[in-house]
């Protein structure tokens, strides 16, 4: 029987790929600066897309959080096979904010709005440990194109009576194919395009995250939106002053979907020990009451770099 470092080996591949994206990613994320760093938008970061489909019948998806705004209204695409419009409904899971996250690191990166992704999207999509063969590319295809196609509103307010307001489409452009085989939704695009006022906006509201976090979050949605809500928020707190925040907020936050208070409390806090996994630094405490933040370390530490408007 093996023993020693051979039989923690076998122990390890014995655990499913979800349970290993955290311990090493967990064990990994110890060191003074990430390997890669990719880059959400603070609208994004304190609101969420759909954590699951919708449904066909849903075209519009909005929500706000404190001095945020989001609203995303689903778009259609033009088939060139058939020449018609076709409808692709919104974006939903964790896959359109892993994508996201990786086209605002690639344009923050290259400083430039236009992106290939016609090979890159693949090798992250390996890099952060998805299969990237078979259904899950599929998934991938697919909600690239709902996000592409998809109408983008971001509200920010800035002053006590102003705010300022993006409405585009985050992704202006792109190249586009169908597959022969019409009972295939496979929407790929080779080429996506920022819009301008979306590339600026993200120059200057990008928060970073570490890429093995997220990898290793990368099958939760609410996973997500918990570790990118954090990265965001606890830096920002004074440090003579915790921010309290009620479970009715919590759960108008992540948990619209869930009914019932103590189902939602429930996964919450399953999720959030999973996410604190990964952002070691994080200092909250979570009580019968609600949950207090305390001020932070980002979990990107020192590589924060303002970019200039092209």
């Amino acid at each position: 029987m093996a023993k020693g470092k051979g039989g923690q080996q076998d122990l390890f591949t014995a655990l499913g790929p979800v349970k290993r994206r955290l311990i090493v990613s967990s064990a990994e994320i110890e060191a003074d600066a990430p390997d890669s760093i990719l880059f959400q938008h603070t609208v994004f970061c304190q609101t969420g897309m759909p954590y699951r489909n919708p449904g066909d019948d849903m075209s519009l998806w909005d929500k706000e959080q404190g001095r945020v705004a989001l609203c995303i209204q689903a778009g259609p695409v033009m088939d060139d096979h058939t020449g018609r419009w076709r409808r692709v409904g919104l974006p939903y899971g964790p896959k359109p904010r892993l994508i996201l996250a990786y086209l605002n690191a690639e344009a923050l990166r290259t400083r430039s709005p236009e992106i290939e992704v016609d090979q890159s999207l693949t090798a992250f999509v390996k890099r952060i440990g998805l299969a990237s063969k078979g259904q899950n590319m599929r998934i991938i295809k697919d909600q690239l194109a709902r996000l592409s196609a998809a109408d983008i509103r971001l509200s920010i307010q800035i002053e006590t009576q102003r705010r300022k307001q993006i409405q585009t489409h985050v992704v202006s452009g792109f190249d586009l194919w169908f597959p022969k085989d019409e009972r295939q939704r496979v929407l790929w695009p080779s080429i996506v395009r920022l819009s301008g006022d979306y590339f600026a906006s993200l120059q200057e509201h990008a928060v970073p995250l570490d890429e093995r976090a997220i990898s290793a979050l990368s099958h939760s949605a609410m996973g997500l939106d918990i570790y990118c809500w954090l990265a965001q928020r606890l830096h920002r707190i004074k440090p003579n002053k915790p921010a309290f925040v009620p479970w009715t907020a919590l759960k108008a936050q992540f948990g619209w979907h869930y009914g019932r208070m103590d189902n939602f409390k429930r996964v919450f806090r399953q999720t959030l020990d999973m996410v604190l996994t990964q952002y070691r630094g994080a200092k909250l405490e979570v009580s019968d009451k609600g949950m207090t933040l305390r001020t932070s370390p980002p979990p990107v530490k020192g590589r924060i770099v303002a970019l200039p408007a092209l």
